[in-house]
């Protein structure tokens, strides 16, 4: 993979993310939109948390598959949640679901706390960069 993780040890060790990703130049970007949690009808799969997440995340790596691309492509998330003490309370089971689509890829990450998102019924939105090989 093209990527150099970038954990500087005056920042000290990371959990679940990395604080930088170097990309090879030599690949291109893929730009995904903020996804939800939308089924095919573009309607909220469920009113958990966990599920909403499980849901977003999918939906991103669905982009980038379609785009030709995996998983441990993706360089940058940014997870959108509208109660962050929802996030933290479900740290462990967000997880878990994380781990089941990306593995033990972290890419570099940030966590958005905002009034509300488009889709009033949506709790958790996820918006990512990839970069998928020449």
């Amino acid at each position: 993979m093209p990527f150099t993780f970038i954990d500087p040890e005056l920042l000290g060790a990371p959990r679940g993310y990395t604080n930088g990703v170097l990309a090879d130049s030599g690949g291109r970007l893929l730009f995904v939109s903020g996804q939800v949690a939308w089924n095919r009808e573009q309607r909220i799969v469920s009113s958990d948390f966990v599920e909403q997440f499980d849901r977003a995340l999918a939906n991103v790596i669905s982009v980038v598959t379609e785009a030709g691309g995996k998983p441990e492509q993706i360089a940058r998330l940014v997870i959108y949640v509208t109660n962050k003490s929802e996030y933290v309370a479900h740290t462990r089971d967000v997880g878990a679901r994380y781990r089941a689509h990306m593995g033990r890829h972290f890419p570099a990450m940030v966590l958005v706390e905002v009034k509300s998102l488009l889709d009033d019924k949506a709790m958790v939105e996820i918006e990512a960069i990839a970069v998928l090989g020449a």
